[in-house]
């Protein structure tokens, strides 16, 4: 595999939660999410055609996303369908789920739920991609639990 973008870093990220999704037009995808979401390119690996076999984009306040070009694969392994990806990004507040939002919409992004306030003190909006994929962004962090150790 030939990688085509990579930042420098010295460090691996902890162990995380890293949600995946095929895409018709991986490169456009990342595009799009790094345009509209502000999402990082952090690596992209092709194959010899060009084709986008792995690719990982890292979200600024932690975690990420790996995605790859809709494709056979000989042994049948992680067989995705496109567009039935649904993902829930933290933002660091109120005013970030509203520039997320903007930011999204004015780059074609498909509104869902325009930015709302919950019953449990979140600020959230939903949006698909242009593949059909479902997004949340919104501040809620998760309930708090007990360290893990």
């Amino acid at each position: 595999m030939g990688e085509t973008t990579m930042t420098e870093s010295t460090t691996t990220p902890p162990a995380q939660v890293w949600p995946t999704l095929r895409a018709r037009d991986a490169r456009a995808l990342i595009d799009f999410y790094v345009s509209a979401f502000g999402f990082t390119e952090t690596v992209v690996y092709t194959d010899d055609a060009g084709t986008v076999v792995h690719a990982e984009l890292a979200w600024p306040h932690g975690g990420g996303l790996m995605m790859g070009q809709e494709r056979e694969t000989a042994d049948g392994r992680w067989a995705l369908r496109v567009g039935s990806f649904g993902g829930y990004v933290v933002t660091r507040d109120a005013a970030h789920t509203d520039e997320v939002f903007a930011r999204a919409v004015a780059a074609g992004a498909t509104v869902v739920a325009e930015p709302y306030d919950t019953d449990y003190g979140s600020h959230d909006c939903t949006l698909l991609d242009p593949e059909g994929n479902h997004w949340q962004f919104g501040t809620y962090p998760g309930h708090p639990r007990a360290a893990v150790g």
